[in-house]
Formats: structure tokens, sequence, C-alpha cells
């Protein structure tokens, strides 16, 4: 069994100091989600065309050697994006309008919280998502993930995540996903 790694600190980065992390920072993503090794090249565009969105953030945490034990990412959510357009096309066929645009006009898309399984358990995906959100400017925060009992799933419903969209499936992938969201400031 490997040992849990010591946790040094939790910081915000840039894109350019991501961008230099990358392929580390996509084998902590693929490990964590228990997702095949080729998933890098996949995501890795995807994850390079994120950075440039408006109100980009991202915060990492390193172990005691300078490594990533833990990332957490998003941007403010808008129209004409995939995950806008996909998650308002779910939205229209269950809510009313108005409360669509509720949740669309202004938000902040929490877009990947990872933490290595070795590390979880500590309360790092946490503290992670609460300093990513800490100054974000949006009036509330949407995410997706996987529906079924996770640690994911504790974590956002103890932070005060609500029900936005369940059972939904994306373009693409298989698995039914729900939509969670809360209002801003955590």
């Amino acid at each position: 069994m490997t040992a849990s790694p010591r946790l040094e600190r939790i910081v915000e980065i840039t894109a350019s100091e991501l961008n230099e992390r990358l392929g580390e920072a996509l084998a902590l993503y693929v490990t964590a989600m228990n997702y095949p090794p080729a998933t890098v090249e996949q995501r890795a565009p995807m994850w390079l065309a994120h950075m440039m969105r408006e109100d980009w953030r991202c915060v990492v945490a390193l172990g005691e050697h300078d490594e990533l034990v833990g990332i957490g990412y998003g941007y403010r959510g808008a129209a004409g994006q995939w995950w806008h357009e996909q998650v308002r096309r779910g939205l229209m066929q269950v809510s009313p309008p108005a409360v669509v645009d509720s949740w669309l006009t202004d938000y902040f898309e929490l877009t990947e919280l990872h933490v290595l399984p070795r590390a979880q358990g500590r309360g790092l995906g946490e503290e992670l998502l609460r300093r990513l959100l800490e100054g974000v400017r949006s009036s509330c925060v949407l995410l997706s993930t996987p529906e079924g009992p996770s640690k994911a799933w504790k974590l956002y419903r103890r932070v005060g995540f609500e029900d936005v969209l369940r059972h939904y499936q994306f373009t693409g992938d298989p698995r039914p996903f729900a939509v969670l969201g809360r209002k801003l400031p955590v």
C-alpha cells in the first residue's frame, strides 16, 4: 500500500503554470477517475481550451515534494460552450425558462475537482473546492458528476449543493449524470 502523501500547501496557479504541469495534472485526473491512460490524450486539448475562458482559475494541492496531490479548476460558464448548451437542453425539458435562466445566466462552472485516491478522506477535496470558489464573482456555481454514491457526492451535499438536473445523459457518454448547483459565496 502506498503511503498517503503529506500535504504541504494549496495554491492558486496560472494557466501557464498549469500548462507546464499539464501531463502531471492529467495523470492525477486519470488516476482519480480510474480512466484508461489514453484518456490523457483526449482531455489535454480540452483542458488547454478551458484555460482560455473568462474568469478561469485553478487551485492545486501540493505534496511535500511539490507533486500534485489534488486539482480543481473552473471558469465563467456562457452560452455557446458545449457543457452550457448540453445542460440548457436538459433543463429545458424539465424546468420552466425562468428556472433555466436563474441557473445559467451568471454561473461559475466547476469543471474539474480531483484528489489522488491515496490522499482522499482527509478534507482535501473540500478545501480545494472552498479555495477555488473564494472570490468568484458569479452568483452561483454549477457542476456535473456521475450519478451514484461516491465521495464526491458526499462532499457536494455537505457543502450545500442541490439538484439542478438529475439522470441526464451528456452527448457521447452513456452514464447518467447529475447537475448540481449552489448560490455563492460558499
